[in-house]
């Protein structure tokens, strides 16, 4: 999908740019397979529990299918769609039986193409295709990966994202995530073949804050240029520095290149190594 570019007229579109949608194929969703999006504003309980967020654009949540639990049922791929809940495209796949259901598309998937996802027929080593680690050239690119056998897609769901299966030794298959981390699941793990598709969409440039809001994302304000009683930078004259060592979230806590991930997770065992040569 490229990226389309306006003639500057405006402040606003002189730094904007958009997505093409030329690989879209069918502008209506199923109706049989969207729900209504509730919107929470980032509010548990009527208390903003995540800041900037709010309003946003009407919206109708697709029901993706993580799990493709239709095994050995071939699909034809009916159509590709935009889906306004996440970067990547989404195809419309109509099972020999009759049902329809909504999968994350692969890049390069085209219209008419027919999809299987099994766990022990020989099938085509092609994109959109899904089966357990075990069963996959060694080498190969993957994406929508199970953590656990049976749970349904967890890695690698983002547009353009793309995982690597490095080995399969023991019970274990290695993959290379896309930040560089390398770690085992269980080789049962089901996956599907090809790169997520809609790359580009990490290109876009939103250009003006109108269209944040239609995204949902109210304005963020710096903390130094807040008043001393409303963040830990506030306060001084002018550009100033924050003041201070290191720096603290609204609440005075330590904020940027601290460690988020709990300790001692049963999971430490499979990570081989962290993102970015980070260290275990």
């Amino acid at each position: 999908m490229p990226i389309k570019q306006y003639r500057p007229v405006t402040k606003g579109r002189r730094i904007s740019s958009v997505q093409d949608f030329s690989d879209i194929t069918s502008k209506s969703p199923e109706k049989s397979l969207i729900v209504p999006r509730k919107e929470f504003a980032g509010r548990t309980g009527g208390k903003i529990t995540v800041r900037h967020k709010g309003g946003g654009h009407k919206q109708f949540y697709r029901l993706v299918d993580f799990t493709r639990e239709k095994f050995d049922i071939p699909g034809r791929v009916a159509t590709i769609e935009y889906d306004p809940n996440r970067g990547a495209r989404i195809s419309l796949v109509v099972y020999k039986d009759g049902e329809k259901r909504y999968i994350i598309a692969p890049d390069g998937l085209q219209v008419g193409q027919w999809v299987i996802s099994t766990k022990k027929t020989e099938i085509e080593i092609q994109p959109g295709n899904r089966l357990p680690l075990e069963r996959i050239p060694l080498g190969s690119l993957v994406h929508a990966v199970e953590l656990q056998p049976g749970e349904g897609a967890k890695l690698g769901r983002g547009a353009g994202t793309v995982i690597r299966l490095m080995a399969v030794e023991g019970p274990y298959a290695t993959l290379k995530l896309p930040s560089g981390e390398l770690r085992n699941v269980s080789k049962a793990c089901m996956a599907t073949l090809g790169t997520v598709s809609n790359p580009d969409y990490r290109l876009v440039r939103y250009g003006k804050a109108g269209r944040m809001r239609h995204r949902g994302i109210k304005p963020t304000v710096r903390g130094k240029v807040m008043n001393p009683i409303d963040h830990p930078h506030g306060g001084g004259e002018g550009k100033h520095p924050i003041g201070m060592k290191y720096a603290k979230t609204k609440w005075g806590k330590h904020a940027m290149g601290v460690k988020t991930r709990r300790t001692n997770l049963a999971s430490d065992k499979l990570i081989i190594e962290r993102r970015k040569g980070k260290k275990l």
